[in-house]
């Protein structure tokens, strides 16, 4: 993936800039229609320890203290419940003799003989009572809610294989390094920026003009190579035993929040697109509930993930894999400079993204199926690239476990002594599920529902994928670009870009 809080393309050091959980969900804002969420928060209550220092880790410091607020609010509503228990005996007394006395005329065996008993005294208390319970019971509500927003503001737990810190940890490279000739050239030839802009590829100044700073023209072979790119990964993931599905681009804001994405990080900055609304969209001329918020997806992850919201998934149905190509939307492009030139990072590009639901316990077969496939595209493509198991500060609220792989960039070697992350893969466990309400019966009985597991990971992000290319493919002495023989087929006999002639 891509974005801080969404899995991203950005370099190690803007850790902190990636997270958008540190901002905090609201459940009085969930409209009606949104999935209700489930969290464990017995579990929470019995390892509070393990999840603050999970924040910790993480570097969520503003949510180290809600284990403990959970307990304590938990011990309240039990008081409640241990004061009101003489109440609601009192209340379910009362409400059986008079449910018998419409009944039987209010008269037993025993009563015979006795004066008859004055059911409006009855009914005064059943009234006085009513009146009691419903304040309790809106005390006890308040503590409910207080414990669920508690529970959605925190994040997932972290894997043992997750480095503990902001390092990652190195686990391998695909492919031998390149080996350039040291020329003045570096920083310029070798700019896919450059490249792109003398070979008619790219066009950053007119896309300034129609949108703005962040989004970019691709003209001629680019725009070739985008599709092509597209087609070989749904190709290699269709070959691994995904089916293909095509997501919407617009989403419900519940639901993002669900997945764990905000629509603003910790220092204030935007993170989402929100789509406008009519003041009277928002609000029905009845006062009530309007149309829900809507916004652009930075990552098929959230449309995906919320295909399942409220159903129920048969065990045998699992694992459930899924690979599409969608236009994704990043409000945070960063700073001008260095770090961001070019196809680096924008605000609007194409990716195909991988998405699964499996059984708990069986989340890291699905996770090694992704990496193969990333594996396999990233070397077929010819880059030289680096695989890293990522820090628990730079986990987003979801993940437990995540996997880059970076790409190696000749003209960067200033930054992150030249690597990218091209492609993410996450482990999310039930932290997505408890809160779409997508649940999983299993095979066998007692057929007591549960939560699936859901793992997500990045087939091609092609804006970085498509510039990588465009530096490692250059060829100095001729002055083309060599095009990966694996996107041949789809690149109309194309095998070599060259400078179109005046």
């Amino acid at each position: 993936m891509i974005l801080p809080t969404w899995r991203t393309l950005f370099t190690n050091s803007e850790a902190a800039a990636r997270r958008t959980f540190s901002s905090t969900i609201h459940l009085r804002s969930r409209p009606s229609i949104a999935p209700k969420p489930t969290f464990n928060l017995r579990h929470i209550r019995e390892n509070p320890e393990l999840y603050s220092q999970t924040c910790v880790d993480r570097n969520y410091l503003a949510q180290k203290d809600y284990p403990q607020e959970i307990i304590q609010k938990h011990e309240q509503w039990k008081e409640i419940q241990r004061n009101s228990r003489t109440l609601r005996e009192r209340n379910n007394d009362i409400r059986t003799k008079l449910s018998h006395a419409k009944t039987f005329s209010g008269i037993k065996a025993s009563d015979a003989g006795k004066p008859p008993r004055d059911d409006g005294d009855l009914l005064q208390q059943a009234r006085h009572l009513k009146l009691e319970l419903q304040k309790i019971e809106a005390q006890e509500d308040a503590l409910n809610e207080s414990m669920a927003y508690l529970a959605m503001n925190l994040p997932n737990l972290t894997s043992k294989e997750t480095p503990i810190g902001a390092d990652p940890l190195l686990i391998g490279y695909i492919n031998e390094p390149p080996h350039y000739p040291t020329t003045t050239l570096d920083f310029t030839w070798r700019n896919h920026v450059h490249i792109g802009t003398e070979f008619d590829l790219l066009d950053f100044g007119s896309a300034g003009t129609t949108s703005g700073w962040g989004w970019y023209f691709l003209k001629n072979e680019g725009a070739l190579l985008e599709h092509a790119l597209i087609q070989y990964a749904i190709n290699v993931a269709v070959n691994h035993g995904f089916s293909v599905v095509s997501p919407p681009s617009i989403v419900y804001t519940h639901i993002a929040n669900a997945c764990g994405f905000l629509p603003r990080d910790q220092g204030g900055e935007q993170q989402t697109y929100a789509i406008g609304q009519k003041e009277e969209d928002t609000q029905s001329s009845t006062g009530h509930e309007g149309n829900p918020e809507k916004s652009l997806a930075g990552t098929a992850e959230i449309p995906f993930a919320g295909m399942k919201a409220n159903t129920l998934l048969h065990e045998t149905e699992l694992p459930l894999q899924i690979v599409g190509a969608s236009r994704c939307y990043r409000a945070e492009a960063g700073a001008r400079g260095a770090e961001t030139k070019g196809l680096y990072r924008v605000h609007e590009f194409t990716k195909v993204e991988m998405f699964a639901w499996t059984r708990g316990g069986q989340e890291k077969v699905v996770f090694d199926s992704m990496l193969t496939v990333q594996k396999e595209i990233l070397q077929t493509l010819g880059l030289y690239c680096r695989i890293v198991e990522m820090p628990s500060q730079d986990l987003g609220a979801s993940a437990i476990r995540k996997v880059d792989i970076e790409a190696f960039f000749p003209s960067r070697r200033g930054q992150n002594e030249g690597w990218g992350e091209v492609t993410s893969a996450s482990i999310c466990t039930d932290y997505q599920t408890r809160r779409l309400n997508t649940r999983l019966k299993p095979a066998l009985k007692p057929y007591k529902s549960d939560f699936p597991s859901t793992v997500n990971g990045t087939a091609m992000a092609v804006p970085r994928v498509l510039a990588a290319i465009l530096e490692k493919g250059w060829n100095e002495y001729e002055k083309c670009i060599e095009i990966p023989p694996v996107l041949h087929p789809w690149m109309h006999g194309v095998t070599q870009i060259k400078k179109k002639s005046l």
